[in-house]
């Protein structure tokens, strides 16, 4: 422990890495923004915001590592701030928009989603070097918080009325809250073939993609995020067949061993 005070006040004595830093500031800003405009009642903002902060979270990471300014003050940093913006400030919006008439039932439900966004960066901290680069353990807390967002600006797209966004909230947040402290696994968008040459097939996909969104874009942002929210649990249980044989021929082998 005193090591690792050692190496932090060392490295903050050599100063800190503006850029990746000023994004996670934006991140931060824009989540507490988001916060601001739920107070004032006007949740469609509070919940564009949420996703800006989302968007600010994503290029600090991507900044930092094709920069080669990764820190671990930077890595402390963000946790604080995804902490704010991606559990506090969606929790709030949830709570403000449709559970308020719940009373205690209803602040306890939001507090669910922010204490279990908060144990995911915990848990993620502790494994980032021991787990797998290119896959997430359980949901991570920006896709959590933009699904409530895209949920939000769903209702408000078409209007549908306020009974049913309490039934629909109240389920999404013990979704989220189970998926985000859940084993399941997420693809996390850093492979590094991903900027790599590829076939041109995929340009025409990704331009196509693009025009969708751009038709319909809080219709596409809630299937996207719909989408990556449900592919862990499906990747789980496609999965389940290979793992069985696996352990199958695991447990052979070790009859095998003993014989």
């Amino acid at each position: 422990m005193n090591g690792e005070k050692i190496d932090m006040s060392e490295s903050m004595r050599k100063g800190i890495y503006i850029l990746p830093n000023l994004f996670t500031t934006g991140s931060l800003f824009a989540g507490f923004y988001g916060m601001v405009a739920t107070m004032n009642g006007d949740f469609k903002t509070a919940a564009l915001w949420v996703l800006i902060s989302s968007i600010f979270d994503g290029l600090d990471g991507k900044v930092a590592r094709l920069t080669g300014t990764s820190s671990k003050f930077g890595v402390e940093y963000d946790s604080l701030a995804d902490v704010v913006a991606f559990g506090v400030a969606p929790g709030l919006l949830m709570y403000k928009w449709a559970l308020q008439p719940f009373g205690r039932l209803g602040w306890l439900a939001a507090f669910l989603f922010v204490v279990c966004g908060a144990l995911r960066l915990a848990r993620f901290n502790v494994q980032v070097n021991t787990v797998e680069n290119k896959r997430f353990v359980g949901l991570p807390i920006p896709a959590a918080a933009s699904m409530v967002s895209a949920t939000v600006l769903l209702f408000y797209h078409f209007g549908w009325p306020s009974s049913y966004k309490k039934v629909a909230i109240l389920a999404l947040i013990y979704l989220l809250a189970f998926l985000m402290v859940s084993s399941f696994r997420y693809y996390s968008f850093k492979d590094p073939e991903l900027i790599k040459r590829q076939p041109f097939a995929m340009l025409v996909l990704a331009v196509l993609l693009l025009i969708v969104i751009a038709a319909e874009p809080v219709v596409m942002l809630f299937v996207i995020f719909f989408c990556y929210t449900f592919s862990g649990i499906i990747g789980f249980f496609m999965s389940l067949p290979r793992r069985r044989r696996l352990e199958k021929a695991l447990h052979h082998r070790h009859a095998k061993d003993d014989h």
